[in-house]
């Protein structure tokens, strides 16, 4: 029995040996020619002795060591779930009000900052709506969008005029964000319903007499604008690759692709996300969006026929219900 005990006991123990070398092996990955002694002695704040004890497995780290390692270099914890069918997920914070909207940008925002943005890093976009970071904007349309997914997302939000609506200011981490968002290389799948829902949205609040007929002008006007700012980018950015998918639904997911690092972000509503960086959910997802790139068409290569056809389809839709106003 005692022998059994010590077996099991063995076992154990080279468990736990191999999970550290797993986490020390990724750290190693991430941290290039640096000594791996210091990068954790300063993490953890201890000595570099100690530091050495646990890179040489001499000593365990504590569950909260691992917690804190992993945190700081955005190490996937899945690789140390046994089972292929469960793996660690984060979610983004909660936004049932407007003052919640300045950590959910904050938030964002540190997404960047913690993925490796190089020349390396893709960020692919299903476009199910406008991607929100082009209306991250001091305009009536990203007022007005702010107000009907604050409308949308509280249930006790009590319907005010769109006149009367002020979120809090929070322009500075929106344009930073903006900002970063662009400036990497892009591929967005598009198709002619991507502007349907804020159509939709503003037609709606017009006939409940919420927004102003006026109002409505000037937001489809800067609807129209940005549309044709996405065609300008079409033409001549070559960092950005639009697509349009007639086959499929789009989704609103965003997929950060890097080699060595790469983050999946699903919808669960208007400014919620599920965040995973399993390295076999992340190949899955960019094998996927390749799938779908395939069964695209490209509108920065199919020539200016097929590029006006496109966005004439938009721009009809806008004009459309400018009519209607």
């Amino acid at each position: 029995m005692r022998k059994k005990i010590k077996i099991k006991k063995y076992i154990c123990e080279n468990h736990k040996s191999m999970y550290q070398e797993l986490l020390l092996k990724e750290i190693r990955r991430k941290i290039g020619d640096k000594s791996l002694n210091d990068e954790i002695a300063n993490i953890l704040n201890i000595s570099y002795d100690a530091s050495h004890r646990r890179t040489s497995l001499k000593a365990k780290f504590s569950f909260e060591e691992a917690l804190e390692l992993a945190r700081y270099y955005q190490i996937s914890l899945n690789q140390f779930i046994t089972s292929d069918q469960q793996i660690v997920v984060q979610k983004t914070s909660v936004v049932n009000e407007t003052e919640d909207l300045q950590s959910f940008f904050q938030n964002n925002l540190s997404i960047f900052e913690n993925l490796p943005l190089t020349d390396e890093m893709t960020i692919y976009y299903s476009a199910k709506d406008i991607p929100f970071f082009y209306t991250l904007s001091d305009t009536l349309l990203s007022r007005f969008k702010i107000y009907v997914w604050m409308n949308l997302l509280n249930a006790k939000q009590v319907f005010i005029p769109f006149l009367q609506f002020s979120p809090p200011y929070y322009e500075s981490n929106t344009q930073e964000l903006k900002k970063k968002y662009e400036t990497q290389n892009i591929v967005e799948l598009w198709n002619d319903r991507t502007i349907s829902s804020i159509l939709q949205q503003i037609l709606f609040y017009y006939e409940t007499g919420l927004l102003q007929k006026n109002e409505g002008e000037i937001i489809l006007k800067e609807l129209k604008e940005l549309i044709e700012y996405i065609e300008r980018k079409t033409e001549n950015n070559p960092k950005f690759h639009l697509y349009e998918n007639e086959l499929m639904h789009l989704s609103n997911d965003i997929f950060f692709h890097h080699p060595k690092q790469s983050l999946f972000a699903i919808p669960v509503n208007m400014f919620g996300y599920i965040l995973i960086n399993d390295a076999k959910t992340c190949s899955e997802a960019i094998n996927y969006f390749e799938h779908q790139i395939k069964n695209s068409k490209s509108l920065n290569t199919s020539g200016n026929r097929d590029r006006k056809i496109f966005f004439n389809k938009m721009y009809d839709q806008i004009e459309n219900l400018k009519q209607k106003l």
